[in-house]
């Protein structure tokens, strides 16, 4: 019986599956980048200059890249910059970094302080088509110019690793602000590359992400879908990008269960007025003002038209109900549903990093 590990919150849950169940695991196969390259890459940057790192998520490649500019820091006898971050992730962030450093609650959304040098992982996205500095920035700063992105969308399904209207909404929003970027292309096994400078340029970064994430891989009608890591799965609303980015490669009338453990709740204002009866989905097709995951809720709401969706999580089983979701308490309860439900032959495709891969 193979032994499959996948990533549920910031531990590792194993998926016990028979061989004759087991249809095909679908993983990242891209060459990861040597440390010496790493060094070498950040070197570039001017170390000289004050500089206050803001980390957007925290992950290994964050972690490594951190710690690889204090120990040139070091080498070359300056200060360390300053790490600043959101509260909720701040223990996790501070645990990974090297003796010596400082962390800051990252709280206010002053972007005009060009020392602020942000940090993430690019993903693959269902509005913007990736998730770069960019789309988070204006996630999190720019509620109106979010509204136009959101109505610039291509359709009311997920369009993700695709070039997109509202990606340049994102582009245009980062330029208004004099700030840099460390963009990061990784997968489960390390940094595969990484982009330093203003966030409207290091979005060339998805071109990377497209090289080393696409994957012909047919149609399948079970799929168990992890997101890869705890940043993807923290909440339900980020978790749910790993799914649209899996869509195309489920077939009409099949099963995706997505496992994303949501410990921060919804992750989603849309959502949750939606499972308060305060906001409808007719409601999501031409707003007057965003709301925050409007999108996720609108593509969760077609993408339900094509096949069935599962999900394994410690949200309250009442919110899956409520978004016609089928709520399962484990790892285990996943193969026995798709054995009840489909027969005990079963053939299951298994995807282990779902937010950074892009199935076709």
């Amino acid at each position: 019986m193979p032994e499959i590990w996948l990533n549920y919150g910031i531990t590792d849950v194993v998926l016990d599956i028979r061989a004759e169940n087991l249809e095909q695991k679908i993983d990242s196969d891209a060459k990861i980048m040597e440390d010496d390259k790493i060094n070498e890459k950040i070197g570039y940057i001017d170390l000289t200059k004050p500089i206050e790192l803001v980390v957007l998520h925290n992950s290994k490649s964050i972690q490594k890249i951190i710690s690889s500019l204090f120990t040139i820091c070091e080498q070359k006898s300056v200060s360390f910059p300053k790490i600043l971050t959101e509260k909720k992730i701040m223990n996790l962030v501070k645990s990974g970094l090297p003796e010596g450093s400082s962390i800051n609650e990252f709280d206010n959304a002053d972007l005009s302080n060009s020392n602020l040098v942000f940090m993430a992982e690019v993903e693959f996205d269902g509005l913007f088509g990736y998730e770069t500095i960019a789309t988070r920035l204006i996630k999190k700063f720019g509620k109106d110019s979010m509204l136009s992105a959101y109505a610039k969308r291509k359709d009311n399904l997920p369009t993700p690793g695709q070039s997109t209207d509202s990606f340049g909404e994102a582009k245009k929003f980062a330029d208004n602000f004099e700030i840099q970027g460390i963009e990061i292309i990784a997968n489960s096994n390390g940094i595969i590359d990484f982009k330093i400078g203003h966030p409207s340029q290091t979005v060339t970064a998805t071109k990377i992400l497209e090289s080393s994430g696409i994957k012909d891989v047919g149609e399948h009608k079970s799929m168990i879908i992890s997101t890869g890591k705890d940043a993807s799965n923290d909440t339900l609303g980020k978790s749910l990008s790993s799914l649209w980015n899996c869509a195309s490669a489920i077939k009409k009338g099949g099963l995706a269960i997505l496992i994303a453990e949501c410990k921060d709740g919804l992750g989603s204002d849309a959502i949750q007025q939606f499972i308060e009866d305060r906001l409808n989905i007719d409601q999501l097709r031409n707003p007057t003002k965003y709301v925050s995951g409007m999108e996720d809720l609108l593509f969760l709401s077609e993408i339900q038209k094509n096949f069935q969706i599962g999900l394994i999580s410690i949200l309250p089983e009442f919110y899956a109900k409520k978004l016609e979701m089928i709520s399962l308490p484990g790892i285990k309860h996943a193969m026995d549903y798709i054995i009840k439900t489909q027969g005990p032959r079963q053939k299951v495709a298994v995807v282990t990093d779902g937010a950074r891969l892009l199935l076709r």
